[in-house]
């Protein structure tokens, strides 16, 4: 019964609207995206700020100092948690 209340509760990045702060929980995917994320700084705990979801084209992040580009197929398989930063 709790993995179905987890299931239903999960956040993914496409589903946050632009100039909202977030953490990153975690990839509901493979360990190639996993690992890509990664390399774009993108580690579980870390907070970034979504700059465009216009819920059509590419996401903008920024991510510390930088500024990452996601497609809507990645954003739908990251989980997120919003802060209230």
């Amino acid at each position: 019964m709790n993995a179905k209340k987890n299931k239903k509760s999960k956040i993914t990045l496409a589903m946050i609207e632009s100039d909202s702060i977030v953490e990153f929980i975690g990839v509901d995917a493979g360990r190639t995206l996993k690992n890509h994320l990664t390399s774009l700084g993108l580690l579980p705990g870390q907070k970034f700020k979504v700059i465009k979801n216009d819920f059509q084209s590419a996401f903008i992040l920024k991510v510390k100092e930088s500024r990452v580009a996601l497609g809507k197929g990645m954003a739908t398989k990251i989980i997120v948690k919003k802060t209230d930063e």
